[in-house]
């Protein structure tokens, strides 16, 4: 079997596995790991995705790969993760899940744009772009990415949590 084939199959055996645990299969891949290959799944949720959550989704889908023939009779090595804040906004529920953070957004006429995700409807989102928001139909976009954000810490917050590391046990 072809590894799209196998890929295929795979995901049509365990995107339902995933709605189970009211989550969204966002992918599958097989990578070559020494005699064995590495099964990653990548599944998300619009609350995130729990450690607890991870373990249920890897007990069934391992459960489901064991009832099928699917991986064949070679070894592998099950990983089930969520997604990395690096990866693209490509479908409208990526959007959804990245309301209320800054992102660059890749346009269809070779443009780009950084914003916060301020609303995702039916017909696409709205980003706000400082003063003002520009809403961006779903036929526009090519691709979007979360930006990491560093805040800097408040001076009165960095001052009260240095006072609160000089307890030395000193009563007074």
């Amino acid at each position: 079997m072809g590894a799209d084939a196998r890929r295929d199959r795979l995901i049509k055996l365990l995107e339902p596995v995933a709605a189970a645990e009211g989550l969204d299969l966002e992918d599958v891949t097989i990578t070559p790991a020494g005699k064995r290959r590495l099964l990653r799944i990548i599944v998300d949720g619009d609350d995130g995705v729990s450690l607890d959550k991870v373990a249920d989704v890897s007990q069934r889908v391992s459960q489901a790969l064991d009832d099928s023939d699917v991986m064949g009779g070679s070894p592998y090595v099950l990983e089930v993760t969520s997604p990395g804040v690096d990866r693209p906004l490509t479908e409208p529920r990526h959007w959804r899940r990245a309301k209320g953070r800054l992102v660059k957004a890749d346009l269809h006429d070779g443009t780009s744009l950084e914003g916060r995700v301020l609303a995702v409807g039916e017909s696409g989102v709205e980003i706000s772009l400082g003063d003002a928001s520009r809403p961006l139909a779903w036929d526009e976009l090519v691709k979007g990415r979360v930006q990491v954000e560093f805040r800097r810490l408040d001076e009165d917050v960095l001052d009260d949590e240095e006072d609160a590391g000089d307890d030395d046990g000193d009563e007074g």
